[in-house]
């Protein structure tokens, strides 16, 4: 991963998101020495969104197994109805 201060961030803004956007590879932006930020293409940042979204989803459903919130698939086929019509 590539690796840059906050002052060439500054001064080569322009530079480093052509860079960002040719090479696709998260930038690690430090400040005194100590990370600061990351610099992501956008399409990465929606990918990475979609991909916590999903993963949020699973965990919900991992605790709902764990405390017995579940319904066969019958069930869920009548619940959903409403919705499917």
């Amino acid at each position: 991963m590539k690796t840059e201060l906050v002052t060439t961030l500054k001064r080569q803004a322009t530079k480093l998101l052509a860079e960002l956007r040719e090479e696709k590879e998260p930038v690690l932006i430090t400040e005194h020495g100590k990370p600061s930020a990351y610099l992501v293409d956008v399409e990465q940042f929606e990918q990475i969104q979609k991909k916590l979204k999903l993963l949020e989803g699973l965990a919900r459903g991992e605790k709902a197994i764990l405390q017995d919130r579940v319904v066969s698939h019958e069930e869920a086929k009548k619940r959903m109805e409403r919705w499917l019509k």
